[in-house]
């Protein structure tokens, strides 16, 4: 796994609060939610490749 990065994320407390609430609908942490946000986002893009099934096999 690659090394993680850490950084301060500021937003306002509503935001906040709507992200809190849909990483518990998710089953995630704030944090994991974020992190799966701009996963989503990057390769939606076209900037970060979409793994394909095997790598996925791979991983597990």
């Amino acid at each position: 796994m690659a090394a993680k990065k850490s950084f301060v994320l500021r937003m306002d407390e509503e935001t906040f609060k709507l992200l809190e609430r849909w990483a518990a609908d998710e089953f995630r942490s704030v944090n994991g939610q974020i992190e799966w946000i701009v996963d989503v986002a990057l390769k939606e893009s076209g900037r970060k490749k979409k793994e394909t099934p095997a790598k996925k096999e791979e991983k597990n």
